[in-house]
C-alpha cells in the first residue's frame, strides 16, 4: 500500500488486560480498508477461547464492507468458543448505526467501560 495512503492505518494499539485483547479501530473501514484488514482480524480470531475486545471510537466511518468483517470475526471468535465484544459504540456513530440498520445490535456484545488495567502489546506510544 503506498505511503499515505487514507486507508494505511485502520488499526491503533493492542493491549492485553487479563487474557483479554483490545485492538482499536481507526479511520475509514470501506470496502479497500477491508480487503487490507480481514488478515489481521483472522489471525487475531484463530485461537481458541479468544476473548477479543474491538474499540470502535476511532472509526470515523463504516459501510457494509467494514460490518461484514466485524460479523466475520464476531462468527470465527464464536467458533472457535470465544468471545467478541465492542466498545466505542456511539449512538450516533457510523458503528452504531449500521449495526442499527442491519439488525445486527443484538448480535454484540457492546461494553460501555473500557478494560481495565490493559497493557500494550504492539503499536504503543509512551505517553
Amino acid at each position: 500500500m503506498a505511503e499515505g495512503h487514507p486507508y494505511q492505518e485502520f488499526f491503533g494499539h493492542l493491549r492485553e488486560a487479563g487474557g483479554t485483547l483490545v485492538l482499536e479501530l481507526r479511520g475509514e473501514w470501506d470496502i479497500l480498508a477491508a480487503s487490507e484488514a480481514a488478515g489481521r482480524l483472522d489471525a487475531l480470531t484463530e485461537g481458541r477461547r479468544t476473548d477479543l475486545v474491538l474499540d470502535v471510537r476511532a472509526v470515523t466511518f463504516m459501510d457494509c464492507a467494514g460490518l461484514g468483517l466485524l460479523c466475520r470475526a464476531q462468527h470465527r471468535t464464536r467458533e472457535r468458543g470465544g468471545r467478541l465484544r465492542l466498545t466505542g459504540v456511539e449512538d450516533g456513530g457510523w458503528v452504531a448505526r449500521l449495526l442499527r440498520m442491519a439488525v445486527l445490535t443484538e448480535e454484540f456484545e457492546i461494553v460501555t467501560e473500557g478494560i481495565a488495567g490493559a497493557t500494550c502489546l504492539a503499536d504503543c506510544v509512551a505517553v
